[in-house]
């Protein structure tokens, strides 16, 4: 049974360990003027090591913290003793000041790996009742999220493994009788574990199951998470969305009311159009895809990014006063603010455009899917010259 005082005790050690690595991170930046007793940073550090018996003695993983504070003490009075303007004096104060920023630097990563150790062993434990702390979890779980996301750090990964929290983050994504809430913040943790080391975790996705989580939840943070998980592995991640036949749900999101999912749907179908094979593609065209596109693009967030090409033209004469990469940079420009407040423009050019430059399908796939594309585009248009439009860019790009 845990020790009720311990868990009393550790936000307290924590909340002072936090500071401290703040002013060893000073100490490291700016170790001339730092280094001197009278500053802030070297003052807490001080403090700590007069208090280390008290605060620190409790933690076996914190005895070497305590040792580099010592020789933090040791290296601040030989600086002290240094003071005169000798040549001896002179290389003394330079070789501390360098042996303080190593240390400070040591202190920095010993107080880092404690807090990574607490806060990992408190994420494991809450994971195991995830139905009980509600937002003491989402706490735990929006911290574990941001740590990971700083970067690839070895000793982090092996906590990670060693908890098995990969495992427990998954379990309570994919558990129906957790809130959406909860399952979410756990989704964005996989999806920001895969993105520290794809290598090392990839391998541990449970992906048929992940898949139909996201969809499930079919929340804008849900299918935002798929959009990462898609570019984070790729094409085997869209074989799995296929072959578990969830291409027509991920379809059917376009026609939500909610603007946000339609804008992330549409993101998340231009991936797939950028990693899928063959088999993805066939089953969002099948699915009517194309169709729902054209509606789209018709729509007043809609419109064809063909046409801001053509009014920067007329506007500069032909081009002419512009200049090549001038014009380019300005019509690239134009069309990002333009998609800012026009979300759907262009957006069939722009599938084809990813299938043309992804790397799922082999040449003469893209030629097929292509020409297929035209013809459903035909089909779907309410007139010819909306068909035009289409096809035009469609067959010359125009997507940013």
């Amino acid at each position: 049974m845990e020790d009720p005082s311990s868990e009393e005790e550790n936000p307290r050690v924590l909340k002072v360990l936090e500071a401290l690595k703040q002013a060893s991170h000073e100490l490291q930046t700016h170790p001339t003027t730092k280094a001197d007793s009278n500053s802030s940073a070297m003052k807490a550090l001080l403090e700590l090591e007069t208090e280390s018996d008290t605060i620190l003695s409790d933690d076996p993983h914190l005895s070497t913290l305590s040792q580099y504070l010592s020789e933090l003490k040791a290296l601040v009075e030989t600086l002290q003793q240094s003071r005169g303007h000798s040549l001896r004096n002179f290389l003394t104060r330079r070789v501390s000041t360098h042996s303080i920023a190593r240390v400070a630097g040591s202190i920095e990563f010993e107080i880092q790996a404690w807090i990574d150790r607490e806060s990992i062993e408190g994420l494991r434990k809450a994971l195991k009742e995830p139905y009980k702390i509600d937002e003491k979890l989402v706490g735990l779980l929006t911290q574990f999220e941001e740590r990971v996301s700083k970067g690839f750090n070895r000793e982090l990964q092996d906590l990670v493994l060693k908890s098995k929290a990969f495992s427990l983050l998954q379990s309570v994504l994919c558990d129906p009788n957790c809130s959406k809430r909860i399952r979410e913040h756990a989704a964005f943790c996989v999806a920001a574990l895969i993105q520290f080391n794809k290598d090392v975790f990839v391998g541990q996705v449970s992906m048929d199951a992940t898949i139909h989580a996201l969809l499930t939840m079919g929340s804008t943070h849900s299918i935002k998470v798929l959009c990462a998980l898609i570019r984070s592995i790729k094409s085997p991640f869209v074989d799995e969305i296929e072959s578990n036949g969830e291409i027509p749900k991920i379809n059917a999101l376009l026609e939500s009311k909610n603007l946000g999912m339609r804008i992330l749907v549409l993101d998340c179908i231009l991936e797939i159009g950028y990693f899928g094979r063959k088999e993805a593609i066939e089953a969002m065209l099948k699915a009517g895809l194309i169709k729902k596109l054209v509606e789209m693009q018709r729509s007043e967030l809609g419109g064809d990014l063909i046409d801001i090409g053509r009014s920067e033209e007329e506007e500069n004469g032909g081009g002419v006063s512009a200049g090549g990469v001038e014009k380019k940079k300005s019509e690239s420009g134009q069309q990002r603010r333009f998609l800012e407040s026009h979300p759907f423009a262009s957006c069939v050019a722009r599938f084809a455009v990813q299938l043309e430059v992804g790397e799922g399908l082999r040449q003469r796939e893209k030629r097929a899917f292509k020409q297929e594309i035209l013809e459903r585009v035909r089909e779907a248009s309410v007139s010819d010259a909306e068909a035009a439009t289409i096809v035009a860019e469609v067959l010359w790009g125009s997507s940013p």
